[in-house]
């Protein structure tokens, strides 16, 4: 692998650049964003140069897509025989389904979803990380199970090793169902804990004696909604589905704790999140 192409270097694409350099990665990576994003990515050190996407697409070995969905979703058709034979196309896109669907049409090139589970609140390549990818979670969506021995993958998957994530293969189905768990449904309740909190008639009195536990549980809902509109679109299923099973458990804490029996869901919960919390789990 000689040249890589970031489409959309933000905080997920500048980090990944910024990972391969730290991991040992000489070859060329070029960044497809505004004329900002470039420059602050240039004097990062994310990318080496900005490139126009048709240029990018056919100079790269690895094609990283890692804006919006929507905007990978604009992108995967504009690849269609524009890539170098026996390219990588891969994304970082949060949901899988619909971006799978669409890279499976693509002519030229090998698609492979994939979804780092890494990120923060904030935006842009100036929040870019070099070990954001570190011992988190990197789930890897192919098509076919045989994909992943082509030598174009093989070097992918070698990648997202150096750089210290953990690959972890799953279909697109079960990749929706799962972070819809894991990662959507977290920040549907934070989200609707402080449109709560911030809309009852205590809200000033709250805000000014919050604590720490409060700042955690609210923290990401300082995710933009431009994000999170493609997310619950492409995803939406799901994220209705683990809301209900999540509504339906406040319902029967609410009964615990009004009849004084709430003991055994609090070792429960306790049991998980310290499960969460174990190395190398």
């Amino acid at each position: 692998m000689e040249t890589v192409a970031i489409i959309g270097v933000g905080l997920i694409g500048g980090s990944f650049g910024l990972a391969l350099r730290k991991a040992g990665f000489g070859g060329r990576i070029l960044g497809v964003s505004s004329p900002r994003t470039i420059a602050a990515a240039v004097r990062r050190g994310a990318i080496d140069a900005g490139a126009e996407f048709e240029d990018a697409a056919a100079r790269a070995d690895l094609i990283y897509l890692a804006g919006p969905i929507r905007a990978i979703l604009d992108a995967i058709p504009k690849l269609d025989g524009r890539t170098r034979t026996g390219a990588l196309v891969t994304d970082a896109g949060s949901t899988k389904r619909r971006i799978c669907e669409a890279g499976r049409n693509l002519r030229g090139a090998l698609f492979l979803g994939g979804h780092p589970m890494a990120g923060k609140e904030k935006r842009g390549v100036e929040e870019a990380d070099a070990d954001l990818f570190r011992g988190r979670p990197y789930l890897l969506a192919p098509a076919r199970r045989e994909d992943l021995e082509t030598p174009a993958a093989r070097t992918f998957l070698s990648w997202v090793e150096r750089i210290g994530a953990e690959p972890r293969v799953v279909t697109p189905e079960e990749h929706d169902r799962i972070v819809a768990l894991s990662s959507h449904l977290p920040q549907m309740i934070s989200t609707a804990l402080a449109a709560a909190l911030g809309e009852c008639a205590e809200a000033e009195s709250v805000a000014g004696a919050a604590g720490p536990g409060l700042l955690d549980m609210t923290r990401l809902a300082l995710s933009g909604w431009d994000i999170w509109q493609d997310i619950l679109e492409t995803n939406r299923d799901e994220i209705v589905s683990a809301l209900r099973r999540f509504g339906l458990t406040l319902e029967e804490l609410a009964r615990e704790v009004e009849c004084g029996a709430a003991g055994p869901r609090f070792r429960h919960g306790a049991a998980f999140a310290a499960r969460l919390r174990e190395p190398g789990r």
